[in-house]
């Protein structure tokens, strides 16, 4: 099958080539394999790339790609026959990919696409919204009327939290580089929209929240992006990190947090993928997010589509900040 691996660590450009004869995964107990119909690329691929990623595979060559949506056409042992066949989204199990023509998924991974719900919408919106959502209602519990500030507001995960902020009756403040991804920003729900690059951002957002700290930050960004957020978060406010797309952890000060009486927490997905629980938990929060697109409520964001020879160039963008959304790769 063809798919595009990483040969060496590094940039995008440099670590990825695309390859015409790799080896058809086979799916071990519990899994399946999946014909791909639609790659959503993420900051996580990049880091694959560079072999950042606490997931990165030890041994080259490896396919990246954390998530997408195609067909289920094979099973491992143990697996329920009715899935065969079926139109699923979920997250690849690493060095197997979803850059490729076909990928491996956990069975316990697998998310139903309903009719009318494109393969391509299907990925774009599967890690993105159910990590926004986790973020901000099972962990920081966002109220409607509530302000929410969110960094790296025109990515893949950010745009979604925008956007599900915008449904739960929040008053969302973006923050988001260049005045065209600010706009989108606006269009997706977001009442006002900073430059990360202002020299007093923390300050900024006061103004915006009439000179009031947030309630909730939705953080994916950290270093200065997280610092200026532990400036603008008010008493009893709640930052949530959702990841380091900036390449720096951002610096947790407990006597500022005392002192300003605030809470950081973390956000990881992977805490909700083991058990028949979070399962339940997993399989209801994307039936109301499928819910949320059929109705219109919210939409995928789709910065481009290409195929399996565009990644390299997809992911080299986005790792620029060049991106509105989420690029798709279809093979």
């Amino acid at each position: 099958m063809r798919a595009v691996r990483v040969h060496r660590h590094g940039e995008p450009a440099d670590a990825l080539e695309l390859d015409d004869d790799v080896p058809v995964p086979e799916p071990g107990p519990a899994e399946v394999r999946v014909r791909v119909e639609a790659t959503a690329l993420s900051m996580p691929d990049v880091m694959l790339c560079r072999g950042a990623y606490p997931l990165t595979p030890r041994e080259l060559p490896f396919v990246p790609g954390m998530e997408g949506a195609g067909v289920v056409i094979a099973l491992g042992a143990g697996v329920d026959p009715a899935w065969l066949g079926r139109r699923i989204v979920g997250t690849s199990i690493l060095p197997h990919g979803t850059l490729a023509e076909e990928t491996l998924v956990r069975a316990n991974g697998l998310y139903p696409v309903p009719d009318g719900v494109s393969a391509a919408v299907a990925a774009t919106t599967h890690i993105a919204f159910t990590s926004a959502h986790a973020g901000l209602h099972r962990r920081a519990a966002l109220q409607p009327g509530e302000t929410l500030l969110v960094t790296a507001a025109a990515g893949g995960t950010g745009n979604a939290a925008v956007q599900l902020g915008a449904v739960a009756g929040a008053r969302v403040i973006a923050v988001a580089s260049g005045a065209d991804r600010r706009r989108t920003c606006l269009d997706l729900g977001a009442e006002t929209a900073l430059d990360p690059d202002d020299p007093d951002l923390a300050k900024a957002v006061l103004a915006a929240n009439d000179g009031r700290g947030v309630d909730v930050v939705f953080e994916p960004v950290g270093g200065a992006l997280f610092t200026a957020a532990t400036r603008c978060v008010r008493s009893e406010g709640r930052i949530v990190v959702v990841g380091f797309a900036s390449g720096e952890e951002g610096t947790v000060r407990p006597g500022h947090l005392l002192r300003r009486n605030y809470t950081v927490m973390g956000l990881y997905m992977g805490a909700y993928s083991g058990g028949d629980e979070n399962r339940a938990y997993m399989l209801a929060m994307h039936d109301e997010i499928m819910g949320h697109l059929a109705s219109g409520r919210c939409r995928a964001l789709i910065d481009r589509e290409t195929d399996l020879a565009g990644a390299a160039p997809a992911l080299t963008d986005l790792a620029a900040r060049k991106v509105t959304g989420r690029p798709i790769v279809s093979p």
